[in-house]
């Protein structure tokens, strides 16, 4: 079983540049905890009440396992450097979200 960890931020909009370039890198160091198979960053089109600009990192794991152990040995580092750079301006929570099916679409 796959389980996407969907992360949604919201970082306003004087930090937003600088946490743009350090979540480009934050992500390649998620994906090389060798827990998840994938990593697809969104942009959240509807806007905010509280203002600034909202994202969603969407890893895909390997199993629940896969996702567990990303909790026990690397979540709290990972996070701590988001936490200290952007604290007052980026709000996150964080989402479990399991597959059930897939379904694609072949024009041939």
């Amino acid at each position: 079983m796959q389980i996407i960890y969907n992360v949604t931020v919201n970082i306003a909009d004087e930090a937003h540049d600088e946490w743009l370039i350090w979540i480009k890198e934050h992500i390649p160091q998620v994906l090389g905890t060798g827990k998840f198979l994938k990593a697809t960053m969104t942009k959240v089109l509807v806007e905010e009440d509280l203002g600034g600009q909202t994202y969603s990192i969407q890893y895909r794991s390997y199993s629940r396992e896969a996702l567990d152990a990303y909790y026990k040995e690397d979540a709290d580092r990972l996070k701590a450097d988001g936490l200290k750079r952007f604290a007052d301006k980026m709000l996150a929570f964080r989402t479990e979200l399991e597959v059930v099916d897939e379904y694609n679409v072949d024009f041939k």
